[in-house]
Parts: C-alpha cells; sequence; structure tokens
C-alpha cells in the first residue's frame, strides 16, 4: 500500500492518571519514544504538534483521596503539578500539558457525548451492578478486588490482574470482595447506562484495521486481531460515580463519563486549548484533528492498545467529522531488577525521585530507556545495566571520542577548527561510514524503531574513536602537522554530526555539545555533511560530556528498591491461624520465668548455637542453649533480662545439657528477636 504524503502530524501521549507520579515504565513505554519522534520531526521542519495531560478523572484518583482523607481535587491538583514539572525537568517537550478538569474539557467531552447521544449512537442498557451492601453505592470494576481466575493472585482488580496483565470483569474473580469498605458486602442491583454498541462497527473496524494497516507492530495488529475475531460487545461510556464529568442527560443524576471515554478527547479538548491561546502559532483545533491531510499517531503502553485502537476509533467514527490515527506504536511493559513494575507496591523507580537524586543525568536515564526499549516484548530494567551502559557507551564510546577530539585541537591549534588537506583512504573510508548515518536513522525512526535508531547514532561515536585511533595524530604530529590538520578536521565534523544525530534522543547532551563547539543551529539535513565546522571556526573549552556513575551511587537505589521489598512484606504480611484452644490448666503448667544474661558464647563446631548462662534467681546459674546464632552476636545479649521456660526436661545438643528454652518472636520476614522487658524485674520472677 502506498504511503500517503501528510502535511502535517498530530502527536498524543497517553493521559497518566493523577494519583501519582511518573515512574521509568511510562517513560520507556510511551514519553520518550514520543518525544524522541516529535523533536525528529521539528528537526525535519516538519508541522508537528505534541498533545499531553493529565487524566484526573476515573476510580484511582477516588481511592487515593479516600485513602488519605482529603478532596479528589486536591489529589489531582498535586499529582497534575508533580507530573506537569517531572516531564519539564525530563525534556518532554510537549506544546501542551493540561488536565481533563479544565473547563474546556468538561464542555468538549460534555458536547462530544451529546452529539452522539442525539445521533443515537449510544445504547441505554440496564444492567445489575455490584454496589456496598451498607452504603448502597455503586462500585467500578476497580473497586472490587478478588483472586485472579488466571494465575491465582491475590487482590486482582475487577478490571484486570496486575500480575498476569489479564483483562477482566468483576464477575471473573474469585471470591471478589469489596476494596472500598472489606467488612461490607456486595450486592447486585439494577442501574441504567449509555452504551457504544462496538459491535455495530466490527465490520468496519476489521477493514480499517486488518486490511489497510498491516503496517503496524505486530503486537498492536494481533491484539486488535484477536478482539475482532471474536464479537465485539458493548461498551459502557458512563458510570455511575459522583467524581467526573456529569452526563448530559436528563435522569442521568448521579452518573458521569466513563474515564476512558471522557479521557482521550482529552487529546482533541487540550489541542483547542492551546490553539485558542496561541491561534496565530497553530490556527484552529479542527487542523489537527478534522484535516484529511494530518497524521495522528498515539503513543501509549500494551495496556491501552485497545482503547485507542478499537473503542476511541469508533467513537471518533461515531462522531463523525474526525481522523482517525494512522498508527499507534504502543510498547510492552517494562520490569524493574526482573520484578513487575507495581505503583500499589511502590515497586518503580519515580522520575521526580530520579532527578533529585541524580541530577543532571536526564539523559542517562533517556539513553538506557530506549536501549531496552520493550517495543515488541517485555524488557528490564537494572541499575546495574544503567551504570554498565553509562560508563562502557555514553562514557566509554561517545564521550571518550568527543573529549578526544577537542582536547586535540585545544592541544594543537589552541581549539581552532583546522583546515581538510588532501584526503588518504582511511578519511574516505570514514567519511563514507558515516554519510549514510542520516538514511539509517530516518528509516529506523520513520518506522517507530527507536531502539535501532540510537544504536546507529552511537555508531557515528564508535567510527570516530576507531578513526582517531588509526589515524594516531598525537604520533604524525611530530613528522608531518598538516596531515593532522585533516585528521583533527574530519573528527570534529563527526563530533557536530553527533550533536544532531542525537538530538532528539538526548536533548540535555546535545545542547551542552553544541555549546562546546559553538555550534548555533541544529538542522537534520546537515546530518551527514563535511562542513558542519568552517576552519578557522573557535571552539569553547573542553569539558567531559558525560561523567562515570560509580558503585555507590547505584548501590543507593538498590538499598531504596530493597526497602520498598521489606516494606511491601511487611504490609502483606497475615498472622498464622490461632493454634487449637487449651485450658488454662494446661498453660498453668508452664513455668514461665525471667532470666538476666551473665554470660553468651558461640558453641564450638555449631552454626546455630548460642550457650547462655543464665540468672535464674535460685543462686545456681542455668545454662540454655538457642538456635539462634543467625541473627545475634553474644555481646548483644550479655546483660539483658529474657524470658525463658524453666521447666522443659534438660535436653543435651552437641555436648551440653540446656537446662531451658529462651522465648523468642519469629518476625514476617522470619527473623528471630528475643523477647525483652519494659522493665527492670528481680531474675526468677514468674510471668503468667
Amino acid at each position: 500500500m502506498e504511503q500517503k504524503k501528510f502535511k502535517r502530524t498530530t502527536v498524543t501521549a497517553a493521559l497518566p492518571y493523577a494519583n501519582g507520579g511518573v515512574h521509568i515504565g511510562h517513560l520507556a513505554g510511551v514519553y520518550v519514544p514520543a518525544d524522541i519522534y516529535v523533536r525528529y520531526l521539528r528537526l525535519k521542519d516538519q508541522d508537528v504538534i505534541f498533545i499531553g495531560g493529565s487524566d484526573e478523572h476515573g476510580v484511582p484518583v477516588t481511592i487515593r483521596a479516600r485513602k488519605e482523607g482529603i478532596t479528589v481535587q486536591e489529589v489531582v491538583d498535586r499529582y497534575h503539578k508533580l507530573i506537569k514539572k517531572s516531564f519539564e525537568d525530563f525534556g518532554i517537550s510537549f506544546d501542551i500539558y493540561s488536565r481533563t478538569t479544565s473547563s474546556i474539557h468538561h464542555k468538549f467531552a460534555s458536547d462530544f457525548f451529546r452529539t452522539l447521544y442525539d445521533k443515537g449512537e449510544l445504547d441505554e442498557i440496564t444492567e445489575l451492578q455490584y454496589c456496598d451492601e451498607v452504603t448502597g453505592e455503586f462500585l467500578t470494576d476497580r473497586n472490587i478486588v478478588g483472586t485472579c481466575p488466571r494465575c491465582g493472585a491475590e487482590g486482582a482488580y475487577g478490571d484486570q490482574c496486575e500480575k498476569c496483565g489479564a483483562t477482566l470483569s468483576p464477575d471473573e474473580l474469585i471470591n471478589p470482595t469489596n476494596k472500598n469498605n472489606p467488612g461490607h458486602g456486595l450486592v447486585k442491583k439494577p442501574t441504567k447506562n449509555w452504551y457504544l454498541p462496538l459491535g455495530k462497527y466490527q465490520d468496519w473496524l476489521k477493514k480499517w484495521i486488518l486490511e489497510e494497516h498491516k503496517e503496524w507492530r505486530s503486537n498492536v495488529y494481533g491484539q486488535c486481531k484477536s478482539w475482532l475475531d471474536m464479537d465485539l460487545q458493548p461498551r459502557a461510556m458512563t458510570r455511575d460515580l459522583d467524581w467526573g464529568i456529569p452526563v448530559p442527560v436528563e435522569g442521568a443524576e448521579g452518573k458521569v463519563l466513563y474515564v476512558w471515554f471522557d479521557a482521550p478527547i482529552g487529546y482533541v479538548s487540550n489541542t483547542k486549548e492551546l490553539c485558542d491561546s496561541q491561534p496565530e502559532k497553530w490556527g484552529s483545533w479542527e487542523k489537527w484533528w478534522k484535516d484529511e491531510d494530518t497524521r495522528l499517531v498515539h503513543f501509549i503502553g500494551k495496556d491501552n492498545i485497545v482503547f485507542h485502537c478499537l473503542i476511541f476509533p469508533t467513537m471518533l467514527k461515531a462522531h463523525g467529522g474526525y481522523i482517525l490515527p494512522d498508527n499507534v506504536p504502543a510498547n510492552e511493559f517494562l520490569n524493574l531488577e526482573n520484578d513487575k513494575i507495581s505503583t500499589s507496591r511502590n515497586w518503580a523507580v519515580w522520575l521526580h525521585e530520579y532527578l533529585a537524586d541524580l541530577p543532571g543525568k536526564q539523559d542517562v536515564l533517556r539513553y538506557v530507556l530506549t536501549a531496552n526499549a520493550p517495543e515488541t516484548k517485555d524488557n528490564n530494567f537494572t541499575w546495574k545495566d544503567f551504570q554498565e551502559r553509562n560508563n562502557s557507551e555514553l562514557v566509554a564510546i561517545y564521550g571518550n571520542f568527543v573529549n578526544r577530539a577537542l582536547q586535540l585541537t585545544k592541544k594543537y591549534w589552541n581549539g581552532i577548527v583546522p583546515a581538510c588537506g588532501e584526503l588518504a583512504d582511511v578519511d574516505i573510508a570514514a567519511i563514507n561510514e558515516f554519510k549514510d548515518v542520516k538514511e539509517k536513522v530516518e528509516q529506523y525512526l520513520d518506522a517507530f524503531k527507536f531502539r535501532e535508531a540510537q544504536k546507529e547514532c552511537m555508531n557515528l561515536a564508535r567510527i570516530g574513536n576507531r578513526y582517531i585511533t588509526e589515524c594516531e595524530p598525537w604520533k604524525v604530529w611530530k613528522t608531518d602537522p598538516k596531515r593532522v590538520e585533516t585528521i583533527l578536521n574530519i573528527s570534529l565534523q563527526l563530533v557536530a554530526n553527533l550533536a544532531i544525530a542525537f538530538e532528539p534522543f538526548l536533548p540535555f547532551s546535545s545542547a551542552k555539545l553544541r555549546s562546546l563547539i559553538n555550534m548555533e543551529g541544529c538542522e537534520w539535513t546537515s546530518l551527514g555533511s563535511t562542513e558542519l565546522l568552517k576552519a578557522g571556526h573557535q571552539l569553547a573549552e573542553p569539558e567531559l560530556l558525560f561523567e562515570k556513575i560509580e558503585d555507590d551511587v547505584i548501590q543507593k537505589q538498590l538499598d531504596k528498591l530493597e526497602a520498598t521489598k521489606k516494606e511491601n512484606e511487611a504490609a502483606e504480611y497475615v498472622a498464622a491461624p490461632l493454634k487449637p484452644t487449651v485450658d488454662f490448666e494446661d498453660f498453668e503448667k508452664l513455668d514461665i520465668r525471667v532470666g538476666h544474661v551473665k554470660d553468651c558464647q558461640k558453641v564450638k563446631k555449631s552454626k546455630k548455637l548460642l550457650q547462655f548462662t543464665i540468672d535464674d534467681g535460685s543462686g545456681t546459674d542455668r545454662t540454655i542453649l538457642s538456635g539462634i546464632a543467625a541473627y545475634y552476636e553474644p555481646e548483644q545479649l550479655i546483660g539483658k533480662d529474657v524470658l525463658f521456660v524453666a521447666n522443659f526436661a534438660p535436653r543435651k545438643m552437641m555436648g551440653i545439657e540446656s537446662q531451658g528454652m529462651i522465648l523468642s518472636a519469629v518476625n514476617y520476614d522470619g527473623n528471630l528477636t528475643v523477647t525483652s522487658l519494659l522493665g527492670k524485674v528481680k531474675p526468677g520472677s514468674t510471668v503468667g
């Protein structure tokens, strides 16, 4: 199929929920590739608009508000501000980053719904829906949790299992419970909502996607096909909630637009907000959403494929007048240290924390996330790989080449670009090698293969390092300074090419590099040129482009994750079931006493046992052996008052007679803690 030529491009990035920050999974899956693509189009001087914003409706924000005891508006205000600033600091270059609680969006989404309603494109359906038995509140799928029928994980939501990623319904959950009020039961009662009849558009969707968009990524095309191979069911476009955009229909009190209805409309309303504020620059919003010469591209994660490829296009089609997405380059999921990223478990690297912990390292993260981009399958982020890629690629390859070229130019020509003389075979070979980089990078970026495109950019630096190493200008200088001029001229042209090639990927480093070589412009058409820096051009004082990341920096991040893991284990701890009931008379048979630890030693040839010398108040010291050597050093226990069972029959261990048992508590993580006393109690005192 012939590729259509468009006059402009509308690029959207999935709206993050305003109930928390943005993490590396979001960045790798959506925002970094979207930003790379937009920066690339801008460099090519193409007409492009980049739309983002916070999704501030739906259930997650209400859950957060309830948990913290604050209003929902306070929640979305806090996180919208946090997310927006994080994106700005990280270099995600939105033309607008707005929010779905804006008055413009409320009106736009409301009008959009009303158009569908007036055209008869929505079905009124009354269904039984779960509600809180006590309060009578209708519960959304997200408010219901239970055991996943697919993988058996506890705490699966009524719409999705976060462990295995399965799409679910509340009725599929095993032992569903009320997340809002765990003590309240679930009952079903009838409620009326408005549904989008997807089945009515199934044949059209099949033709539009399966026949006309075979170029879409295999993961996107495959997921769409699997849905289209089944009979598409009506999808609710309204919900029984008190937070959101009220349904603009009589008799719809207490109902709001479904978050997945109003959120994608946010792309359009945010565009309108931008265009209305700067009409001289952007023109009308209709140009970006209703002109057939405009290309629409959605950057999303794989969990949003159904909404952006099936539901939202159906909404646009049913409304009429809108263009449809030309491509939806959805990414798979990024794992963290071989475990699925989970916001509920705080198992994530949060962008705002990263920016605070590693200031000035935006490009390092952008580089690593692009290198590990989960483009067609899930991938993994580890802090060790992060360190390795920085030190061995950004520092040792890219930064090293730039620094060699600049330092040699400073040394031999006071930082002035020397003239290029007669070319040797090695010069011609290097020039020919990097001249086609523009075409290669373009091919990959046009196909949304960002990982491969970045590799090609790094190859430029590899070419440069090989070239300098092979030419050995520091040796040639002694016999042929004129030849060194040519070597350094070509090296500096390569450096200037790197500043252009990496601009979409590493904007901060590219800006710094341009300042180091005093290069004002940055035009994509110049990529591959050997005349970017003229002879006589003055360079700035050389600086390192990247710096090595030491082990202690990485260890801090690993320690933070380990602390999170322990917190999660503690939060998930459930006390063991009680043992069978015993009579008080049986308990009275146990003689539990207070003992003062006079001495404590490790038992020779035993890894487990400590030998206690206990003052039990009788005037004769008591010896007790306890298997807690893995948890304490002997000196930690000397001088402590402990509880012990005094009337156990003596038992020999390692040839030593133990006269009782030290009492310890087993923590959730398996660690033991010896019981101790709050106040001073005489040895031999009884417990009971």
